[in-house]
């Protein structure tokens, strides 16, 4: 199987270092120090022991690639029109043929992602994942694997998702397929919503939110709300108690930084419009109150707008 990953931070990084163990992997990534790093020395994780090197292919351009079996696009959501492009020329269409389409898997955070790709690419071969892996970005060539969890997408009628499942499997990476696709976004939404605002804003590892009654207090109010929201919607949650699993994800992720606080360390836009603020955009439409989130919104906003002029350590 011939896998391009767009988006070479941390997850897309982590994914194609346990991929790349069974499948031929293109990392697409406009970091030319961390393409660099990874043609020249491999692509070094960091788990349990001793840091283990594998080699990925990796390059800033798709004339590198061709086309693919499967793109998977890991990049920020206020990238997804600029992923969507990229994957214009990594993507094969057989409408004779379905098993020789490509199959296209976002696993991004947020609301929306895969409605750009799917306009751009075709929403018929186009599907939506969740993944509760932990990962951090070390540096070029460097990744660490901060939580094990797993990652689940949604069902295509042919057996194209069933192969990338059973790839993941094989690889070490816990992995099933779901058929509620509503029910597979919200209950990473609600996630994300508990954990990723406030690590930023505390500068903390997810853990923290877990162990300190005061974050914990918040993160569960956070969760409470994107919960009623989703209820307003008519979601069915897999998950009996959404706001305790949104800790236990803390906790099993535990030294793991969030996207979003590395967003934020890096001075890097981060992603809040489309999860805590999508959550407060859809409680406005459904009249359900999201104070909480309103305020973690507004927050993360104005230390994005303000990330030029920020003290230092």
């Amino acid at each position: 199987m011939k896998i391009g990953i767009i988006g070479a931070g941390a997850m897309g990084s982590l994914l194609g270092w346990h991929l790349c163990d069974r499948a031929e992997v293109w990392l697409l990534d406009p970091w030319q120090s961390h393409i660099d790093a990874i043609n020249s020395s491999g692509l070094w994780c960091e788990h349990t022991g001793a840091p283990a090197v594998r080699h990925p292919h990796a390059t800033t351009t798709t004339t590198d690639i061709g086309p693919c079996d499967v793109v998977m696009v890991l990049i920020k959501a206020h990238q997804t029109a600029w992923a969507a492009e990229q994957a214009r020329s990594l993507v094969r269409l057989h409408p004779q043929a379905p098993s020789a389409t490509t199959l296209v898997v976002t696993l991004q955070n947020g609301l929306g992602n895969r409605d750009i790709l799917a306009t751009a690419l075709g929403a018929e071969r186009t599907i939506q994942g969740v993944t509760s892996l932990g990962a951090t970005l070390l540096g070029p060539g460097r990744v660490r694997y901060a939580g094990q969890g797993a990652t689940i997408f949604s069902a295509l009628p042919d057996e194209s998702t069933a192969r990338l499942a059973d790839l993941f499997i094989a690889c070490g990476l816990p992995a099933e397929m779901s058929d509620d696709l509503d029910a597979l976004v919200w209950g990473k939404l609600i996630v994300n919503a508990g954990i990723n605002a406030l690590t930023a804003l505390l500068r903390v590892p997810n853990g923290a939110l877990a162990t300190t009654p005061e974050a914990r207090a918040l993160a569960e109010q956070a969760a409470r709300e994107a919960v009623a929201v989703a209820q307003a919607r008519g979601v069915r949650l897999r998950e009996p108690d959404p706001v305790a699993h949104v800790l236990a994800v803390a906790q099993a992720t535990g030294a793991n930084r969030s996207s979003m606080l590395q967003d934020v360390l890096r001075g890097s836009p981060s992603e809040i419009a489309t999860i805590n603020g999508a959550i407060v955009h859809e409680g406005r439409r459904l009249g359900v109150p999201t104070p909480v989130n309103d305020l973690l919104t507004a927050l993360v906003q104005a230390l994005d707008a303000t990330a030029h002029v920020r003290v230092g350590e």
